[in-house]
C-alpha cells in the first residue's frame, strides 16, 4: 500500500525537479525550511474554513518537502544533517494542519472531533517514534520502514478530506477517524516489526 516500496517509478520524477529547482539558488536546506511557510498559510485558510484555499497551500507545502530531497540529490549534499531537518519539518508542517483544524468546528463521530483529532496526532508521531526509538534502542541496524501508513499516504488522505470539506465538513470527520485508526495501526505494526527484527538478531 505505502509509497516507499515502489519508490524507483517516482525516481525519475524527483530527479527531473532536482534538476529545475537547483537552478534557482537555494539551498536543500533552505527548501526544506521554506516548506513551512504554505503550511502557515493553509493554517489560516483553515482557520477560516476556507477549504480550497487551505487545501492548495497543502499541497503546496508538501510538494516543496519533495523539492528539497530532490535538489538535495542532484546537487550531491544529501547529509545526515538535513535529513534530520526535513524529519523536524515534516512533523511541523503536519502538527499545524491539525491545529488549523480544531479551529474547523468539526462534527463530531462517537466522540468530539478533537478526540479524533488527538488520536491522529498521537498516531502520526508515534509512527515516527517508533522507528527513531527502534535505533536508539539497537533493536535495529537499519532504518525501519513501512506499516500500513507512511507519511506520504497520511497526507494524501488528509488532502483529500479537506477537499471533500467543501461540500460537507462531515467527510472531514470521517477522514480524521480513518486517519486515527490508520496512523495507530501503523506505529504498532512499526513497533511490532521492530521486536520481530531484534528476536533474529538476538534473543530478547
Amino acid at each position: 500500500m505505502t509509497f516507499y516500496g515502489k519508490r524507483e517509478k517516482f525516481e525519475n520524477i524527483s530527479l527531473k525537479i532536482g534538476v529545475i529547482f537547483s537552478k534557482l539558488g537555494l539551498s536543500p536546506n533552505q527548501w526544506t525550511l521554506i516548506s513551512i511557510i504554505p503550511a502557515l498559510v493553509a493554517l489560516y485558510f483553515l482557520t477560516r474554513s476556507e477549504f480550497l484555499y487551505a487545501a492548495a497551500f497543502f499541497l503546496f507545502s508538501a510538494f516543496l518537502d519533495l523539492v528539497d530531497g530532490s535538489v538535495a540529490r542532484v546537487m550531491g549534499k544529501v547529509t545526515k544533517v538535513g535529513a534530520y531537518l526535513d524529519t523536524m519539518m515534516d512533523r511541523y508542517v503536519e502538527s499545524l494542519i491539525i491545529i488549523g483544524l480544531l479551529f474547523v468546528g468539526l462534527p463530531g463521530f462517537v466522540f468530539p472531533a478533537a478526540v479524533w483529532l488527538f488520536l491522529y496526532f498521537m498516531g502520526s508521531m508515534l509512527t515516527t517514534y517508533a522507528k527513531s526509538a527502534a535505533m536508539e534502542k539497537g533493536l535495529v541496524d537499519k532504518e525501519l520502514k513501512g506499516g500500513i501508513l507512511e507519511r506520504a499516504e497520511r497526507l494524501i488522505i488528509l488532502f483529500a478530506g479537506i477537499l471533500l470539506a467543501i461540500f460537507d465538513t462531515t467527510y472531514l470527520t470521517y477522514t480524521i477517524v480513518l486517519l486515527a485508526f490508520l496512523t495507530n495501526f501503523s506505529a504498532l505494526q512499526r513497533a511490532y516489526s521492530a521486536k520481530k527484527m531484534a528476536e533474529r538478531k538476538r534473543p530478547l
